[in-house]
């Protein structure tokens, strides 16, 4: 089972879209925008031209004209927008697509906002808590498991997400079932 982390970040209250990023604040005079990507890497932002970019109640469809690595982040130039004023306008702006526009995946292949919030239950039926997000360490991703009101207790516990630890992904009933002792 593999999580790709393409979209890290779900909106639960609409499940047709993801989070990809975020335009964090104008760059030049031509109305270009620095951007926080989610993605990994973060260029693959770029592979999605069409954006659903939201301020603060509202979603606006915008086409990326052009982006670009710049130093240790990314430059993004939206049609539309041509000015600083323009930009500064758009600084804070989140960054959506739509579901149906990722990439399909193989078997047992999963995307990091499709993780988030289910059950996690050990083989034995202990409820863990639930998965709050994940994290890469360059190893192996790892998952946020936060005790809630169902689980056994209210701890927070980092499971490895490879196999042998994680032993099935029911997204349909929300539960991912791991091998793990509930007192480590």
């Amino acid at each position: 089972m593999s999580a790709l982390k393409t979209s890290v970040q779900g909106d639960k209250s609409a499940s047709e879209r993801v989070q990809l990023g975020t335009l964090t604040s104008p760059h030049g005079v031509k109305g270009g925008l620095k951007v926080y990507s989610y993605t990994s890497p973060i260029e693959n932002i770029f592979q999605y031209p069409d954006w659903l970019v939201g301020t603060g109640e509202s979603l606006t469809s915008m086409r990326v004209r052009q982006g670009r690595p710049q130093g240790k982040g990314l430059v993004v130039f939206l049609d539309g927008v041509d000015s600083r004023t323009d930009a500064e306008a758009l600084a804070g702006a989140t960054i959506w697509l739509p579901t149906q526009k990722l990439e399909p995946l193989g078997t047992d292949e999963f995307y990091w906002y499709q993780i988030e919030g289910l059950s996690v239950v050990t083989v034995s039926g202990d409820v863990l808590g639930r998965i709050e997000y994940l994290f890469e360490t360059g190893a192996n991703d790892v998952l946020v498991v936060k005790g809630d009101a169902d689980s056994l207790d209210k701890r927070e516990r980092l499971l490895p997400y490879i196999d042998g630890v994680v032993q099935r992904i029911d997204l349909e009933q929300g539960v991912m079932t791991v091998d793990w002792d509930p007192e480590f």
